[in-house]
């Protein structure tokens, strides 16, 4: 839905979850690796930053060389994978925790469930506008 903000978070907030679902099955799958650093996904902290833009002052991008204060749009939002490498979990150097995977891969399952319930009672709200009801 081309140029619909709550269409676009969606979509972007699922992109998002759908990577650390993957970091979480990669550090699930590599929990008896030794040396093996799990992986953790970031993107809240960018997307309540754009979304919440009409809330603060901006610097204005005039050119392309410039950098930008923060993400401009819903689509500038990308999802951080990185390692933690400082935290010891066992004596082999790995620290996945498989308890707390778990945990994750819960939480991000629910989140992912809420908004795929948003984008469902969006497109019902639309089809009932199309049909004219």
């Amino acid at each position: 839905m081309l140029g619909d903000y709550t269409w676009n978070v969606i979509e972007k907030e699922s992109e998002c979850l759908a990577a650390r679902f993957n970091a979480v099955t990669k550090n699930v799958a590599n929990a008896n690796t030794p040396g093996y650093a799990r992986h953790n996904v970031s993107f809240e902290d960018q997307l309540r930053e754009v979304m919440e833009q009409g809330n603060h002052l901006h610097m204005t991008v005039t050119d392309k060389s410039h950098i930008p204060s923060a993400p401009l749009k819903v689509s500038d939002v990308h999802a951080a994978d990185f390692k933690i490498m400082d935290e010891r979990y066992r004596l082999d150097l790995n620290n996945v925790d498989p308890e707390r995977e778990m945990a994750v891969l819960s939480e991000t399952r629910m989140m992912y469930t809420a908004f795929m319930r948003i984008a469902t009672s969006k497109l019902t709200t639309l089809r009932s506008v199309i049909a004219g009801r």
